[in-house]
């Protein structure tokens, strides 16, 4: 009788293992608590998404633009529903809808020299790919298309062309473009990288 032969089913079996070896392993999960790589992000309501949007536009309206984009990029909303995430979106679009083509650049530059720059500016990242996303799905009346265009002086943003129903999509998704192209320039490619593998989504 050869050596297999001698083996029963029940010494097969994987009831020799009783000793849990993941346990004995210093980088195993077993040994810390997993949810702290994940700390928790606070929740932000949409009344709370609304006051912000006001003093935004308060900010838009004095002719600070710089200031109303980084209000919108300090507060991602990573933990609210799913009215709080849109309307914070439509936010930020709106600020990036009134910012001349000319002024991009230097304001890109100017919050990504600034401490926690780096940070920001991949926020804006996620919220520019979610607009497009966004765009692209049609949405429902609760998307990017439903901005209305504006004008910025010299950042081509054309009116609704007669028998053309998509324009306004058009255009918010022309303004993403722009700003995902001038923030490539500014942040490099490493802000694709590390807002595709961001655990957090807006």
């Amino acid at each position: 009788m050869s050596i297999i032969q001698q083996h029963t089913s029940a010494s097969l079996s994987d009831a020799w293992r009783t000793i849990n070896i993941d346990a004995l392993t210093e980088d195993s999960s077993v040994n810390f608590d997993t949810s702290t790589l994940h700390p928790p992000q606070p929740e932000i309501s949409e009344a709370e998404v609304r006051q912000l949007a006001g003093q935004v536009r308060q900010l838009l309206r004095g002719g600070d633009a710089e200031g109303a984009l980084r209000g919108c990029l300090e507060t991602p909303v990573y933990n609210g529903t799913d009215g709080a995430k849109e309307a914070h979106l439509q936010t930020i679009i709106e600020v990036l809808q009134s910012i001349k083509a000319s002024d991009m650049s230097p304001l890109l530059r100017g919050i990504y020299e600034s401490p926690g720059g780096n940070e920001s500016l991949d926020v804006l990242m996620k919220y520019i790919y979610k607009g497009m996303a966004m765009g692209q799905s049609g949405g429902a009346g609760r998307t990017p298309s439903k901005v209305t265009p504006q004008s910025t002086g010299g950042f081509s943003q054309i009116g609704a062309r007669p028998g053309v129903s998509n324009e306004p999509a058009t255009a918010a998704m022309s303004v993403l473009l722009s700003w995902h192209e001038k923030l490539v320039d500014v942040a490099g490619l490493g802000c694709i990288g590390r807002t595709m593998t961001d655990w957090r989504r807006v």
